[in-house]
C-alpha cells in the first residue's frame, strides 16, 4: 500500500507538500497539486482520514444542528446547504448534518459529542440549551439567526434583519390599503419570531392603527406541520373575522394551508385575501394559484456566509466577534391586492 513518503518521492516535494495539497491547510500552487495528485492517483493512495485527525487533533469536519419540521428539508433548508457545503469544499472540510426533532434536541439519551472541529446552529431561540452547552466547552460555533441578549456578546452569527423586512412587508401591505390583519408567525419561543413581531407591529402602530386590527398568532408546537397550523388557524381567524383582508404567513408551506383555507371559505385571492410569506422559490411553487408574493431571504448566502465565518474562527483568524446581516428582497407576485370587502363595499 502507497504511503505519503511514496507520494512526496513521486511527484518530488515535501510530505508537508502532500499533506497541504490533501488538507487544502495552506494554498499550493496548481502545477504542484496537479502533479501531487497525478502521483497519488498512479500509486493508488489515498490519505488516511482518522490517523490525519489524530495527528492534528481536528476532524476537517463541522457540523450543522438545525430543528426541521418533521426532519423534512424546506427549499430553504436546501439552498442553505447549498452555501455550507460550498465553502466546506473549498476548504476541503467535510458537513456533518444534525437534523433530530425539537423535541429530541434536549433530551440527553439523544446527545452526544460529534466528532466536529464548529457547528452551525440553525435557529436559535430564547435562552437556547444548545447554545448554552456548546458555550461551556471548546468548539467554536456561529448562529444563523439572531442569538438571545444573554448570548449576544459572546457568539458570532449570521442574519437578515427581520425588524426591518417585516416593517417592509406591512407597510407594503398597508399601502394597498389593508387594515386588519392575521400574522401567523413562527414558535414563540425563537428568536426570529421576537424580531418579526417587533417588525410587524412596529408597522401597524406607525399607521396609527389599533390592537383590535390584527391577530398575531404564533405557531404552537415547532414539530407540527406548518400547513396544518395555516390551514386550520386561518379557516377559525377568518370565519370569526371577516374583516381581515392581509395574511403575512412564516413559511410557503404555511401559507400554502392559507390558500386551502382561503378556498374553503370562498375567499378569492387576492381580491378578497392578500397573501404574503416570509420565503421565495417553493417547492410548491405549481400549487399557488395565484403565485405566491414573498421575500428572498438568499438562504445559501446566509449558509456560505456562516461556514466561512465558522472556519476562520477554527483556523485562528477571526479574533472578534462578527455580526454579518445578509440584505433581504420582496418578490411581488400576484396574491397581494388592494382588498375589495364584503362590508358595503368599503375598503377597510
Amino acid at each position: 500500500m502507497a504511503t505519503i513518503d511514496d507520494v512526496a518521492r513521486a511527484s518530488g516535494v515535501s510530505k508537508g507538500t502532500v499533506s497541504s495539497v490533501f488538507s487544502k491547510k495552506r494554498p499550493i500552487s496548481q502545477e504542484v497539486t496537479a502533479r501531487v495528485l497525478a502521483a497519488a492517483k498512479a500509486l493508488n493512495y489515498k490519505p488516511n482520514y482518522w490517523a490525519r485527525s489524530l495527528a492534528n487533533k481536528s476532524t476537517r469536519i463541522i457540523g450543522l444542528n438545525l430543528r426541521a419540521d418533521k426532519v423534512k428539508f424546506s427549499q430553504f433548508h436546501l439552498s442553505l446547504l447549498n452555501g455550507v457545503l460550498g465553502a466546506c469544499y473549498a476548504r476541503g472540510y467535510r458537513l456533518l448534518v444534525n437534523a433530530l426533532p425539537s423535541s429530541f434536541q434536549d433530551q440527553v439519551e439523544h446527545m452526544a459529542t460529534d466528532p466536529v472541529d464548529g457547528e452551525i446552529l440553525l435557529d436559535p431561540e430564547t435562552r437556547d440549551p444548545r447554545v448554552a452547552e456548546r458555550l461551556s466547552g471548546e468548539v467554536p460555533i456561529v448562529l444563523i439567526g439572531r442569538p438571545s441578549p444573554e448570548y449576544e456578546n459572546r457568539v458570532s452569527y449570521v442574519d437578515n434583519d427581520n425588524v426591518a423586512m417585516t416593517q417592509q412587508i406591512t407597510r407594503y401591505l398597508l399601502g394597498l390599503g389593508h387594515r386588519h390583519f392575521l400574522f401567523l408567525n413562527a414558535p414563540k419561543f425563537r428568536t426570529v419570531a421576537d424580531d418579526r413581531s417587533r417588525g410587524f407591529l412596529s408597522a401597524i402602530r406607525e399607521a396609527g392603527l389599533p390592537p383590535s386590527s390584527y391577530h398575531l398568532k404564533y405557531k404552537p408546537d415547532p414539530d407540527n406541520p406548518s400547513f396544518d397550523f395555516g390551514y386550520e388557524m386561518t379557516l377559525a381567524t377568518l370565519t370569526e373575522r371577516p374583516d381581515i383582508t392581509a395574511v403575512i404567513a412564516d413559511t410557503d408551506t404555511m401559507a400554502l394551508g392559507v390558500y386551502k383555507a382561503a378556498e374553503a371559505l370562498g375567499l378569492a385571492i387576492p381580491d378578497k385575501l392578500s397573501v404574503f410569506a416570509f420565503s421565495d422559490d417553493s417547492v410548491f411553487s405549481p400549487e399557488f394559484t395565484p403565485p405566491l408574493t414573498g421575500v428572498r431571504l438568499h438562504a445559501e448566502r446566509l449558509g456560505r456566509e456562516a461556514a466561512e465565518l465558522l472556519l476562520e474562527l477554527i483556523d485562528g483568524g477571526a479574533r472578534t466577534l462578527k455580526r454579518t446581516i445578509v440584505p433581504t428582497d420582496m418578490v411581488i407576485r400576484s396574491s397581494c391586492a388592494e382588498p375589495i370587502l364584503n362590508l358595503g363595499g368599503n375598503k377597510s
